[in-house]
């Protein structure tokens, strides 16, 4: 069977790849620049034999798709801006419960209303650090349609293996550009299903010890008793106030994302071979990075580019190899400047790191970043 080619937005591809992952119900509120996310699966859901709710607001969008994973069902909503801002508390709510679900964040300018049909990539700090307390955080940020399209199932499948809601971080620049790919076909991405419980549903613990990372758990009403609550539990899911196992949940959630790193950071690599500077970009500002990158190499300037796809967890010790490398790291994003902190965190060998950054909501340009290229 040959390959369908397919011209799609961004957003449109980030909604067929969920069909693609298993995704059987989505609940979400249309807001711009998202909004074509949920219209898709609104036609293509009931063709699947899935579940399209479109819910008063993005609080009970959150909770819808938490009470279905709950109930066994694969889950997306999608959102942007003052959207991702009201789902905080109960994103909070499905990391302390461990349910997995993706939440898609296609990127606009604010803060507050506004550019509601303008890009910008300033809510990556709010995915890490947006709702309260100490966990960690997946995020993965697609630079293409065709990423769009693989990293939601890859999303999917992080969600389902690591048990924990996971983001995708679109920008409205890829969510609404439109590019040819290749249509995966049925079976070549790998599709990941947690395994369901096979013991006694007397011996059942919901959250027992291996069942963070790949292990078994069951979903509401296959027969197991268990509990569900935003608040620090036990084994069985019920509230405690001992102070062993509020130690151990919470080394819980840190240990399975910090146990897995290598499995869980990638970043994509272009002329760092003998690149004196590198950019480092991620999203829509990658691609003006990379074009950049070739129009230095044309000028005999020695340019590399390191692009993350997983912007959470943070590739500290890759940022920092590359670091010790090169004579100088430009951070090229579409905001006021956000993870050139984090490149500066980690900078661990005092190479200069300087920021090229625009924020009117316009796309970032390969100009604008080989200028800077050319002053750092």
């Amino acid at each position: 069977m040959s390959k369908q080619v397919k011209l799609w937005q961004g957003n449109e591809a980030c909604a067929e790849g969920a069909i693609y992952a298993g995704c059987d119900f989505f609940g979400g509120y249309p807001i711009t620049p998202s909004t074509e996310v949920a219209e898709v699966l609104a036609l293509r859901l009931p063709q699947v034999g899935g579940k399209f709710i479109q819910m008063e607001d993005e609080i009970a969008s959150m909770g819808a798709i938490l009470g279905a994973a709950a109930a066994g069902a694969k889950t997306m909503t999608s959102t942007s801006g003052p959207g991702f801002s009201l789902m905080m508390e109960l994103l909070g709510y499905g990391c302390m419960a461990e349910i997995p679900c993706v939440i898609v964040n296609v990127q606009r300018a604010g803060p507050s209303t506004g550019l509601p049909t303008k890009g910008a990539q300033a809510d990556v700090m709010q995915t890490r650090w947006g709702t309260h307390g100490d966990h960690p955080t997946i995020a993965l940020c697609p630079s293409s349609i065709e990423e769009s399209f693989k990293l939601t199932v890859k999303a999917f499948n992080l969600a389902e293996k690591f048990r924990m809601p996971v983001i995708l971080l679109l920008d409205e620049f890829i969510g609404h550009m439109r590019e040819k790919m290749e249509v995966p076909k049925p079976g070549e991405l790998e599709i990941y299903n947690h395994p369901r419980p096979k013991a006694d549903p007397r011996d059942y613990q919901h959250y027992a010890d291996g069942s963070s990372v790949g292990g078994p758990y069951a979903a509401m009403g296959s027969g197991y008793r268990f509990n569900i609550t935003g608040l620090t539990h036990d084994k069985h899911g019920f509230p405690t106030a001992r102070l062993d196992e509020i130690q151990w949940k919470m080394d819980r959630l840190r240990d399975k994302i910090a146990q897995h790193l290598p499995e869980l950071t990638e970043v994509e690599e272009e002329f760092l071979d003998d690149a004196e500077t590198v950019i480092f970009s991620y999203g829509a500002a990658a691609r003006s990075s990379q074009q950049a990158v070739r129009q230095a190499r044309a000028k005999g300037i020695k340019v590399g580019l390191l692009r993350p796809t997983t912007v959470w967890p943070f590739p500290d010790q890759i940022v920092t190899d590359v670091l010790k490398k090169c004579k100088t790291m430009l951070v090229a994003e579409i905001s006021q400047g956000q993870l050139v902190y984090e490149v500066e965190r980690v900078n661990k060998s005092n190479t200069p790191v300087a920021p090229a950054l625009r924020y009117d909501g316009e796309m970032i340009t390969p100009a604008q970043i080989l200028q800077a290229v050319e002053e750092a």
